[in-house]
């Protein structure tokens, strides 16, 4: 076993791996990318793979506006009009369901990034490993799939609005938390995390700003995992844009997030003994070719969707000293020569209780997960890669804050405002009663700013910390 003591895993927003490393190995047959053969077809159109050279702030934000992410738009998506069914997914209706939900060109959602535009990723992929065999855990919304990294299950639920707050499945969290093993949450706003019902009463000292993950990483004080969260709101006072790189955020802020992070890492006294996992949460609606296979229900919840096939594939990159560089990581083939189950978000859950002996399964799907201990192959932690990577410097001008800032809330910072509203004002103590769970109402939020204020606030006052130490 590799002598990992850290994973730190950085989780962004909606996009798929078509999108952002399809062209990571142009030539390369081993290598599940764009051939640039790919279509979809619209009406009497075909809307092949497409790139926009160069990297202006609008190529940056493609798609435009964001295409549909609802477990109806995913399964329209993936089977085209004639809907959800038991046979594989045809990968037809991105193209369709981008005109009919979004109103925008059809092409956009068929366009992806060179390596030359997102830089940062595509030397992370190429000095260590990159796994072509990873996807979301369930065609659903951004909540479903962030609770399956934490948790192993969504308990049935498909759409972020949905979710009864706080959400009641036990989480990895609080596995480390019993076998005394530290972890923190590393957030910019408002941590999506902090409506896990088990942390809700170690979230005063286990949550902190990213800004501490700097700090701590200096200090070679990482805990034994680290969950970081990207920023998802702009911040006019801050002159912050959002850098999850959810359509249609620019995704250079997301580049300089991941050197950030990459740097902060390499350059720790933690460094030889770490694991770090960037990767999304769900596809967002952006083309993908590869039809996602049969999955294990991670339990008897399926009144909606049986949860029995994985979501698009995601982007994943894998960073330690521990991988060799150039790796295509990849589970191994089943005894029988079949194709095995892919990597998913559970995944982490399942590393982590390899490398870090926490125990049994947190849910069926957990269990069948493939860990991704098997990447960290190099006998030593030898492969050092880049000392530091520098990202593409952009600073936002004050039109093009504003422009975001005033913008009508995408679905997940209109989800993330509202459960903001049902948080208690204090967290609860240890022991503590926990208030019982409540299905967040919409209050409206006319603009991304005042969804971001009424978060963040919220958010402040249940962690008991003022906006300038949080």
């Amino acid at each position: 076993m590799p002598d990992i003591q850290h994973v730190v895993v950085l989780m962004l927003e909606n996009r798929s791996f078509d999108s952002m490393l399809g062209r990571l190995y142009p030539n390369d047959s081993d290598f599940r990318g764009l051939t640039l053969n790919e279509f979809n077809k619209y009406g009497n159109g075909l809307f092949g793979v497409w790139n926009d050279t160069g990297m202006t702030p609008a190529t940056a934000c493609i798609p435009d506006p964001d295409p549909g992410e609802a477990f109806t738009d995913m399964n329209f998506q993936l089977f085209g009009s004639t809907g959800r069914s038991e046979n594989p997914p045809t990968m037809c209706g991105f193209a369709e369901n981008y005109v009919t939900h979004a109103k925008g060109a059809a092409s956009a959602v068929m366009h992806y990034f060179s390596p030359e535009q997102v830089p940062v990723i595509s030397a992370l992929a190429k000095a260590f490993g990159v796994s072509d065999c990873w996807h979301a855990s369930a065609p659903c919304q951004t909540w479903p799939n962030r609770f399956f990294a934490h948790t192993g299950t969504s308990l049935g639920y498909v759409d972020n609005k949905a979710f009864p707050i706080p959400f009641r499945a036990p989480s990895i969290f609080s596995r480390l938390e019993e076998q005394e093993k530290t972890w923190r949450v590393y957030f910019h706003d408002m941590p999506q995390s902090m409506l896990l019902r088990d942390v809700w009463s170690l979230a005063i000292t286990h949550y902190r700003s990213f800004k501490q993950f700097l700090a701590d990483a200096d200090q070679g004080a990482l805990p034994n995992y680290s969950f970081i969260e990207p920023g998802y709101f702009a911040d006019l006072f801050d002159n912050f844009m959002p850098n999850d790189e959810h359509p249609p955020h620019n995704v250079v802020h997301g580049e300089k997030l991941i050197a950030d992070v990459y740097n902060a890492v390499r350059n720790s006294r933690c460094w030889k003994n770490t694991l770090l996992i960037i990767t999304y949460d769900e596809h967002g609606g952006c083309y993908d070719h590869v039809q996602p296979p049969r999955a294990v229900p991670p339990d008897s919840n399926v009144s909606t969707f049986k949860f029995n096939t994985y979501g698009v594939r995601v982007p994943a990159v894998l960073v330690s000293p521990y991988i060799p560089p150039g790796s295509k990581i990849r589970p191994p083939k089943n005894a029988d020569g079949s194709e095995p189950t892919p990597f998913d978000h559970t995944s982490i859950i399942k590393t982590l209780r390899e490398l870090f002996d926490l125990g049994g399964q947190l849910t069926a799907r957990d269990e069948a997960a493939p860990s991704l201990v098997g990447a960290l192959s190099l006998a030593a932690p030898n492969n050092d890669g880049p000392a530091s990577i520098a990202p593409t410097l952009v600073q936002p001008s004050p039109d093009a804050l504003s422009a975001r800032a005033v913008a009508a809330p995408n679905g997940m910072q209109d989800s993330l405002a509202n459960a903001a509203a049902s948080l208690p004002p204090n967290a609860p103590a240890p022991g503590d009663e926990i208030q019982a769970a409540v299905t967040p109402t919409s209050a409206g939020y006319l603009t991304v700013a005042v969804a971001a204020a009424s978060a963040t606030v919220r958010t402040n006052l249940f962690l008991g910390v003022s906006p300038q130490t949080s």
